[in-house]
């Protein structure tokens, strides 16, 4: 049974990290516990932490310490390899590994960078150590500045040097290829290699390998002037300011970084000017040569303009620094979490990592974890990607919920709101990908506002609404959202980060209406606990539900309980459990359970239950001991709508547990409502969320 991998190259700046990111979310999503263990890290200065470990530790959030993840830094390997104690060094390599793998259910390796002194010795020890850990091995390779021949060369004497040893090869990624060259690649590795060695091939992807602003700086020891919250920011083509303007802005593409000495005051303002300019492309940020700073005159003219992107000065000249640029070899570190972001999309979108995921992941993990039902809901939104208008463009958490989304291909946006001020914003929250991905609407400007107030009108004037009122309606951006999903131009609508819930969902009850056989719209919450995700309705939309309603909603949440991955195993909450307690609300409880228990029953139910009996193993088998319910309740309906929303926000804080919603059931289309005290995390899941709905759950 597998419970490890071990991450391999044989050579410097493979771009390992891409494989070693993707994996860790493609584990994420398909076990419980997944550990984090880098045999041999890079030499870091005292106070300082490896830039993989600290990466991977932060990102995905693993529980376990910084320690716990390595065990050498290169310099003690080289020092002990000296003096013959390579026998120490594998001791104390298993000793650390064996303690990851008690604790978790499967642990990622990764070998060495190949970066420093030492390098010779690196192949043999990384065999040695994955040998040792009796572990399988997946080989990165990059094709960068190789022909083919070399290139196929250099991977196959990788692979033979795991084969030789006995150490079994699971896979290969060619890494860094030419677009053009990707099934030649593929095809060459695949008549060499045994037909059970995974072969996957990712292309090069150049934003990947340009530095970011913080990466320049540093390795120029520049000094921050503006911008120093952006200093994350991608870069693209250098464009050199040495022309005068008129000319310069010719050679302006998207995220180009500026070079030019400190005292070209006019390539410097127009290069701003023509950041925030509709009719130019954003750039990444402004470096200033030859250790000049601009008069006061012209910083006070660059304070007052309304975002200004990273601006660094540096001590050499313009040729030596546009060299020493070009020659820097980008890192993935924590803090940029866009790269981190299109390393995990390039893994998914490249390699088959269903077939990956059935190869290393051996055993059947019980239930589903909140951080693997979060993985399950990002592929299935991408499977089928579908079109969701967000309402309130002129709310930064929808900003950058929207950027996040987009940047992961999650799905289509529209945005509604005042073009400008939305475009305002995104410059102010430096969002690059949003104004060039997402359709931004006013809804009193667009074009479809006609046919939109002329559909209104038919639809609602047998309750007495006029053209006029129709006109004044589809102004307003919760009309014009839903209005757009009703006729089909967007599968889905999320709002409410600004607006009430009765205004998000007002419109929709009016004209998109409830699915055949459903006469009740209700919510849910999928509850992501710290080791279950559970589901709590209605906490959002039924003050007091009828017995009839109660049921409805036990069995719309089952339903959609069943959809989203869950086996329903209901509970019907109250003060009582089983058939100890009576009074109106228990008893409203039990004719609910009564009731579904009639229309559905397949359903595992049970009810009048207490909280605590219902999830908690002990009580619950003390309780109700011949119950399939208690203990192990996975979807639970709480009596009515004071008692559920204080009880899911209770849960919420006090455990620290995400909370996903709420989801609306019972629409015909897909039209979901946000907490206003909502976060980015929020949105950004209740809009996979509703895409989902939208494939035709």
């Amino acid at each position: 049974m597998n419970k490890a991998i071990f991450i391999a190259t044989s050579e410097p700046n493979s771009g390992k990290s891409i494989v070693a990111l993707g994996l860790m979310s493609l584990l994420l999503g398909k076990t419980a516990k997944v550990g984090y263990f880098r045999p041999i890290i890079n030499d870091v200065e005292e106070g300082q932490k490896d830039n993989h470990v600290e990466t991977v530790l932060s990102y995905f959030k693993l529980d376990m310490q910084y320690e716990e993840a390595f065990a050498f830094p290169r310099s003690k390997i080289i020092k002990k390899k000296n003096k013959g104690k390579v026998g120490e060094i594998i001791d104390v390599i298993i000793d650390k590994f064996k303690n990851l793998e008690d604790k978790f259910d499967f642990v990622l390796v990764e070998g060495t960078d190949f970066a420093g002194e030492g390098t010779v010795i690196e192949l043999d020890l990384n065999v040695l150590i994955a040998k040792n850990l009796g572990i399988p091995t997946l080989i990165v390779e990059s094709g960068v500045g190789k022909t083919l021949d070399g290139f196929l060369e250099n991977l196959y004497l990788a692979y033979d040097s795991f084969k030789e040893k006995d150490v079994e090869v699971l896979g290969v990624f060619a890494n860094k290829v030419q677009h053009v060259n990707i099934e030649l690649v593929r095809t060459s590795l695949m008549n060499y290699l045994p037909d059970n060695v995974l072969v996957n091939v990712i292309p090069l992807i150049e934003t990947l390998d340009r530095p970011t602003m913080r990466e320049i700086m540093d390795e120029l020891d520049g000094k921050v002037l503006f911008g120093e919250e952006f200093l994350n920011n991608q870069t693209g083509n250098k464009a050199v300011g040495a022309m005068q303007l008129h000319n310069y802005l010719k050679h302006i593409d998207e995220n180009v970084l500026v070079i030019t000495p400190g005292d070209r005051a006019d390539i410097i303002l127009g290069a701003l000017q023509a950041h925030i300019s509709a009719n130019y492309p954003s750039i990444s940020g402004i470096v200033l040569s030859g250790n000049i700073i601009p008069e006061e005159s012209i910083l006070k003219l660059i304070r007052g303009l309304p975002q200004i992107v990273p601006i660094i000065a540096v001590e050499e000249g313009t040729f030596s620094v546009t060299n020493k640029i070009g020659n820097i070899k980008s890192k993935i570190y924590a803090a940029n979490t866009p790269k981190i972001s299109t390393s995990i999309n390039v893994f998914d979108n490249y390699v088959a990592v269903e077939k990956l995921a059935n190869r290393l992941i051996t055993f059947v993990p019980e239930g589903i974890t909140p951080r693997m039902f979060q993985y399950n809901l990002l592929k299935r939104a991408k499977l089928n990607k579908k079109h969701i208008v967000l309402p309130e463009g002129n709310d930064d958490r929808v900003l950058l919920a929207a950027e996040r989304l987009l940047e992961l291909d999650v799905v289509d946006l529209t945005i509604l709101g005042n073009r400008k001020d939305i475009e305002l914003k995104t410059i102010e929250l430096g969002l690059s990908l949003l104004p060039k991905k997402a359709v931004i609407i006013d809804p009193a400007k667009s074009e479809l506002y006609d046919n939109y107030v002329q559909t209104l009108y038919e639809l609602r004037k047998h309750k007495n609404v006029n053209l006029e009122m129709a006109r004044d309606l589809m102004t307003d951006v919760s009309y014009f959202g839903t209005m757009m999903v009703y006729l089909g131009h967007a599968d889905g609508m999320v709002s409410g980060a600004v607006h009430t819930t009765q205004h998000t969902i007002k419109p929709a009850l009016q004209f998109i209406k409830t699915k055949p056989k459903t006469s009740l719209v209700s919510s849910i919450f999928f509850m992501c606990l710290e080791d279950r995700v559970s589901v709590f309705g209605d906490c959002a939309i039924n003050p007091n539900p009828t017995a009839a309603e109660l049921a409805e909603i036990a069995i719309s949440s089952a339903d959609s309980s069943l959809a989203f991955g869950i086996e329903p195993k209901i509970a019907m909450l109250s003060y009582s459990s089983g058939t100890s307690g009576q009074g109106e609300e228990v008893n409203k409880v039990r004719e609910a359970t009564e009731i579904v228990k009639k229309l559905r029953p397949e359903l595992k139910i049970e009810g009048p239950i207490q909280y605590d009996a219902a999830v908690d193993m002990r009580v619950g088998q003390s309780k109700m001991p011949n119950s399939e319910v208690a203990g192990q309740a996975s979807v639970l309906i709480f009596p009515d709508l004071n008692t559920g929303n204080n009880t899911y926000k209770a849960v919420q804080r006090e455990t620290g547990a995400l909370a996903i919603g709420p989801m609306l059931q019972g629409l015909n289309k897909p039209v979901n409502d946000l907490s206003r005290g909502c976060t980015v995390d929020d949105i950004y899941n209740t809009v996979i969320i509703t895409a989902i709905q939208a494939q035709g759950l």
